[in-house]
C-alpha cells in the first residue's frame, strides 16, 4: 500500500483529478495507486483548500447515495 509521502507530486496531482472527477471510482484509483478511498480522502483534505475538500465530500456523499455504484 502506497503513502501519501512515497507520492511524487505528479502522482499526487493525478490522484487529485481523478478524485474529482465523478467517473473515476475509489476502486480505480487503488488499483493503479494503491490508495484506499480513506488514504485519497485523506491526501486531499491535505491538498484542497478546506472549501473545496467540504464540497467534494458533499458531491461523493450525494452522488454515492443516488448511485449504486460510485466513489
Amino acid at each position: 500500500m502506497a503513502k501519501q509521502d512515497d507520492l511524487d507530486p505528479a502522482h499526487v496531482s493525478a490522484i487529485i483529478e481523478m478524485a474529482l472527477s465523478d467517473h473515476v471510482p475509489f476502486a480505480s484509483i487503488e488499483a493503479e495507486y494503491g490508495l484506499s478511498e480513506k488514504q485519497v480522502q485523506t491526501l486531499m483534505r491535505a491538498e484542497l483548500k478546506p472549501g473545496s475538500y467540504r464540497a467534494w465530500r458533499k458531491r461523493v456523499r450525494t452522488f454515492g447515495t443516488r448511485r449504486e455504484t460510485y466513489k
